[in-house]
């Protein structure tokens, strides 16, 4: 690969960097084009020799998103020996998760973008929660019910980082984190 072509490349993914942490940050609507390229260090006239059109980039800016959830994920269930499960729920369901969505989970943050969103994001968002129920559902020790529980698990992380995360009163949004964990624990 040449000089140039590297640089290209670099530049592409230094944007999909970005845009996927504003993406889940601000929502899908509200990144624009010349704020981002300007933020990459890029020019704005730039931004077409990386990607088709604003659709293209956010619908890859997503789908960067969801994909850099499961090596976290995975992360969070290896940091308690004794129990996978529960690390995995302390992790999801800590203040720095809640209070940190540009790095956080894209399943709280474009969950309801990607519900009104194309086919493609459609596909991409349902990957990355099969992903996820696959990984929660490996670390149960009862097979018969792990898919179910995996489904519900998710389903309550995902629903109180949201939760916790839109309600004004603090002392509750941590409630909500504090109070989802122990239950799933």
């Amino acid at each position: 690969m040449g000089h140039s072509q590297a640089e290209k490349v670099a530049s592409r993914e230094r944007v999909l960097r970005i845009a996927s942490r504003k993406v889940r940050a601000e929502g899908v609507s509200r990144p624009g084009i010349a704020d981002l390229m300007k933020e990459a260090g890029l020019t704005h006239g730039g931004f077409y020799k990386h990607f088709d059109s604003r659709d293209d980039l956010i619908a890859q800016a997503a789908a960067v998103a969801l994909a850099e959830g499961s090596a976290k994920m995975e992360r969070a269930a290896r940091k308690n020996d004794q129990d996978a499960r529960a690390g995995l729920i302390d992790s999801y369901l800590a203040k720095r998760h809640r209070d940190g969505p540009a790095t956080g989970c894209a399943l709280v943050s474009l969950g309801a973008a990607t519900g009104r969103g194309d086919q493609h994001l459609k596909e991409t968002y349902e990957k990355q929660v099969r992903t996820y129920l696959e990984l929660i559902a490996g670390l149960d020790d009862d097979a018969a019910d792990a898919r179910a529980e995996a489904m519900l698990t998710l389903s309550a992380l995902v629903g109180a980082v949201l939760m916790s995360r839109a309600v004004a009163d603090q002392d509750f949004s941590d409630e909500l984190l504090e109070t989802v964990a122990k239950q799933l624990k």
